[in-house]
């Protein structure tokens, strides 16, 4: 836990939104318990991936059975706290995708997502926020991709500004926007 109060603690945040969520991040280390499992059903840590094709064009995307609209891969620290190597083992998982790797291995973003109240796999959860660090990876978009049916049912590689434009939950549209933005800038 302590490696990845590091990471949180060195990354440079873009804006005000990053601002106040990597002080969100570090507050959930230092207070909450189990904040990297589910035992803690307020808030725990989860790991996305912004999956960008080689030149940077186009992203990975899968249709997610739950919100009904193209998420970015990700899921549950489930007690890691290596946050990368879950992103990795998501995306893989998420896409079928064979080849994957990290542009580079620091954090790209932080979000503290609110998840809605739902049903999975035949249990209601209840409403919870996702404290989750974001890794940019990128893959060959020649490979193979196939969806997982448990969580999506499509995967697709889109256009950057397609990728982005998530009208089903506009907050998500804002942070897609974002990861987006950052690619110029590396």
């Amino acid at each position: 836990m302590e490696m990845l109060r590091k990471a949180i603690e060195r990354y440079a945040p873009c804006d005000a939104q990053e601002a106040q969520d990597r002080q969100m991040l570090l507050y959930a280390i230092d207070r909450l318990d189990s904040p990297l499992t589910r035992d803690n059903p307020f808030a725990h840590f989860t790991a996305s991936s912004w999956i960008v094709n080689q030149d940077r064009t186009r992203a990975l995307m899968a249709w997610h059975n739950i919100y009904r609209t193209w998420a970015w891969t990700g899921g549950h620290a489930d007690g890691e706290a290596d946050l990368l190597a879950v992103a990795l083992r998501e995306a893989r998982e998420e896409t079928g995708i064979a080849h994957i790797e990290p542009v580079r291995p620091e954090i790209y973003s932080i979000e503290v997502l609110p998840v809605n109240a739902h049903v999975k796999r035949g249990q209601f959860v209840s409403a919870h926020l996702h404290l989750n660090v974001t890794y940019l990876l990128t893959a060959d978009d020649g490979q193979s991709i196939h969806s997982k049916a448990d969580e999506n049912s499509a995967v697709a590689w889109l256009p950057l500004e397609e990728a982005a434009d998530n009208r089903d939950e506009p907050f998500m549209a804002v942070i897609y926007r974002k990861l987006n933005g950052k690619l110029t800038g590396l």
